[in-house]
């Protein structure tokens, strides 16, 4: 008798550990930051396929993701640049765009006008900063 005791004791800890561990999970928000510094194309664009991918993964209630831009990364946020049609339509769909205000001022020094972003891109002090914050805050790291 005592064994069967033992047995179903262990059986209804394990049930109410996996019981714990799935209601933890369970309406979980999970934090992404990407990183973009190149203005290679083909790491922008996987840098949006990511932020993609990663809502489809979790759905887009489930997640936050934010990709900040700073140095020639920054390319990938402005008007100029191929994917910035889609870098709008992510923006409406809840991927958050941040651009480095530090890169901003450089350009605007070098080039002597404003670089144009293009729309729903927040402009943050700066870029490196803002991944620091982020990442206090519990959001994963990716850099493509």
């Amino acid at each position: 008798m005592s064994n069967r005791m033992s047995y179903i004791k262990g059986l209804l800890f394990v049930s109410l550990l996996v019981v714990s561990i799935v209601g933890f999970s369970v309406g979980k928000i999970h934090k992404v930051v990407i990183q973009v510094s190149t203005s290679d194309p083909l790491t922008q664009k996987i840098a949006l396929n990511n932020a993609v991918n990663i809502q489809k993964h979790y759905g887009v209630d489930n997640v936050k993701v934010e990709i900040v831009a700073y140095g020639p990364g920054l390319s990938i946020m402005t008007k100029k640049n191929i994917l910035s049609q889609r870098v709008e339509s992510l923006a409406i769909s809840n991927i958050h765009f941040s651009a480095c205000g530090n890169t901003i001022k450089k350009v605007t020094k070098k080039k002597g006008k404003k670089p144009v972003l293009t729309g729903g891109v927040k402009v943050v002090p700066s870029g490196v900063v803002r991944l620091i914050e982020l990442q206090g805050k519990g959001y994963a790291y990716i850099r493509p």
